[in-house]
């Protein structure tokens, strides 16, 4: 049996850099708790340090991974890839093994790009990608943003980018990451569309510029001015404000009753979500988070409230994690009506650690129950009044909501 010699050793195991990335990621849990999809960075100040014999023998030794690493290094024919990409694959294999479709590694551009939305910024175009019925990519561009002034128009479908056809079976958020990039002189995107009803094409080329996600949308409703209507599209750490500010102002604009809008919001941070629904509450508590630990309460403060007009809060079966947070405290608490779909059911919490690579482990660490102490995952949120989504594009969501508040209002 041929031997490993001394020239093989300079490649170290695979594992060295995953352990420590791991023990990285157990230090920032501490810090990232407070988020549902937690978005905190470690300070530039603060480093750590880790022995690697240490690490190794706090998590456990690897021989098999070592000895195949090695055995490839010695009798391998042709070239192997990077070190950075079989660590980064091995990752992805261990984390795979688990069989959550909620824990994962994502690549080190699309970590940076989640971490950006999450923030409330990023580099792109200004569009909102959403998957439709048909599988079909669907862009719905910011307004004033630069697809939207180039004439990108809502429910413009995205064929290609950069002269490439876009499968499908792409996954979301590397389509959002190829409408995204650095701004600079002249960096842009080529896109193609197909327009409805003719499926017209048409190309754009559109250059980056930073883009302020507009988390919540708000206005006064042409149906009956005496409601006012609150989109979440979804909850970045500018969420709360943001809402406070549009109930503010519709209040101001002499609406009586509220529809809160939360269909197709994928979720985002969660203690903006906490703090969205305590702008609706009497204070208490607003979820509990189980974990290994045990159980805990998360509450809100009386003196958060900002109005007590009558509600209705619109779900659907994309509406998922810390939506769905909302909506349950909103309807346990019975503040509000939930119109609409069963919701998705995402009740795990996803703690985000930063390896060492730059890249990003998901980690399901916990799930959230409602106030009654009803679990979502798996099950979703239950409407108060279900209503079939029309094959026309027509809301009778919306439409149910109005004539539910308009009762509320008129009694």
């Amino acid at each position: 049996m041929a031997t490993v010699s001394e020239h093989s050793q300079p490649r170290q195991s695979v594992w060295s850099a995953i352990i420590r990335g791991i023990l990285w990621g157990v230090f920032l849990a501490a810090i990232f708790m407070g988020g549902f999809w937690a978005r905190g960075m470690m300070p530039a100040a603060l480093t750590l340090k880790f022995d690697a014999a240490q690490a190794q023998q706090a998590v456990g030794n690897y021989p098999l991974l070592t000895q195949v690493q090695n055995l490839l290094n010695e009798n391998y024919l042709r070239t192997q890839p990077p070190q950075s990409e079989l660590e980064f694959e091995a990752a992805k294999a261990v984390v795979a093994d688990l069989k959550d479709r909620f824990t994962f590694i994502i690549a080190p551009p699309v970590a940076q790009s989640e971490a950006n939305v999450l923030a409330g910024k990023y580099g792109g175009i200004g569009v909102q990608v959403q998957r439709n019925e048909a599988g079909d990519f669907a862009l719905y561009p910011f307004p004033n943003g630069p697809a939207a002034r180039e004439g990108v128009k809502d429910g413009d479908i995205l064929i290609k980018v950069n002269g490439d056809p876009v499968p499908k079976d792409m996954q979301q958020d590397a389509v959002d990451q190829l409408l995204r990039g650095e701004v600079k002189p002249d960096s842009g995107v080529e896109i193609v569309i197909r327009r409805a009803p003719d499926n017209e094409e048409k190309t754009f080329t559109i250059l980056f510029e930073e883009i302020e996600i507009p988390s919540v949308v708000w206005r006064v409703l042409q149906e009956d001015k005496n409601i006012g209507y609150v989109q979440i599209i979804r909850f970045t750490n500018r969420t709360p404000t943001e809402v406070r500010q549009g109930v503010l102002e519709l209040a101001g604009a002499g609406v009586k009753s509220l529809v809160l809008d939360v269909r197709n919001n994928p979720g985002g941070l969660l203690q903006e979500s906490i703090d969205v629904a305590g702008l609706f509450l009497d204070g208490g508590v607003v979820a509990y988070e189980r974990n290994k630990k045990g159980e805990q309460s998360f509450t809100v403060d009386a003196s958060m409230n900002i109005t007590k007009l009558p509600m209705v809060i619109l779900i659907n079966k994309n509406t998922a994690s810390a939506a769905e947070i909302v909506s349950g405290a909103l309807k346990d608490r019975k503040r509000a009506m939930l119109i609409g779909q069963q919701s998705y059911g995402k009740g795990s919490v996803q703690l985000i650690f930063p390896l060492l690579d730059k890249s990003a482990l998901h980690m399901t660490s916990s799930e959230w129950l409602s106030p009654a102490k009803y679990q979502i995952d798996g099950k979703g949120i239950e409407p108060d009044i279900s209503v079939i989504p029309a094959e026309d594009g027509r809301d009778v969501e919306l439409g149910e909501a109005i004539r539910q508040l308009q009762k509320q209002i008129a009694g």
